[in-house]
């Protein structure tokens, strides 16, 4: 018991002084900075308008059409307000930009507008796959392409697949003069796109409308 009660009487400022030394290190360090996780700025979806334009000048046209030539950009800003409009940068790479009086909402709304009647009309090219044997009989050859040429009328590419099966593999020129043929008869409304490779047991060539 005795021995125990000396013990810790010597440890005790030991601990001490550990903890002071701890204590001290701790005030000493700098403290910890966490990543900077900002979103980042957002940017603007289309041109300038009003208090963005941050050239001291523009050239000016106004919503009648009638070229001001250059004037402040403060002054230009007040005209469009007092006419209920907005001041709108079109050329931002000239010297100085030029800009324009307009209804910045129409004018965004009539661009969307045009923007969607455009994505609307575009053609999106498919390739349609036409599958041919070495001993296609003419009938069935003729049926081919018929498909083919309506394909390439409607804007799509064409793969051809020339598939050989068991001792097929042994006359190998039987299907080349096949797609020789297939080429020859569509060249005047199609060209190769990508020439007869083989992959596997199969020739692969892709046709696209001229």
């Amino acid at each position: 018991m005795v021995l125990a009660r000396g013990l810790a009487s010597l440890l005790a400022p030991i601990a001490l002084f550990l903890q002071t030394i701890g204590f001290v290190h701790n005030l000493g360090e700098l403290p910890i900075r966490r990543p900077n996780r900002a979103p980042p700025a957002a940017t603007k979806d289309g041109p300038r308008t009003n208090d963005e334009i941050r050239n001291a000048q523009v050239q000016l046209i106004d919503q009648n059409g009638t070229n001001h030539g250059t004037v402040e950009t403060v002054a230009a800003v007040k005209m469009a307000l007092e006419a209920g409009m907005d001041l709108v940068e079109i050329s931002p790479n000239t010297n100085p930009p030029v800009c324009k009086i307009m209804d910045y909402g129409k004018f965004k709304y009539s661009a969307q507008k045009k923007a969607a009647e455009a994505r609307k009309k575009q053609k999106v090219v498919e390739i349609k796959e036409i599958k041919l044997r070495p001993m296609i009989d003419d009938h069935d050859y003729d049926v081919k392409m018929r498909a083919m040429q309506r394909f390439f009328e409607e804007g799509d590419k064409v793969k051809v697949t020339l598939r050989y099966r068991g001792r097929e593999m042994a006359h190998q020129e039987i299907g080349t003069k096949l797609l020789d043929k297939v080429k020859s008869d569509v060249a005047e409304i199609a060209k190769v796109e990508q020439d007869a490779r083989f992959e596997g047991r199969q020739v692969v060539m892709v046709l696209a409308p001229r």
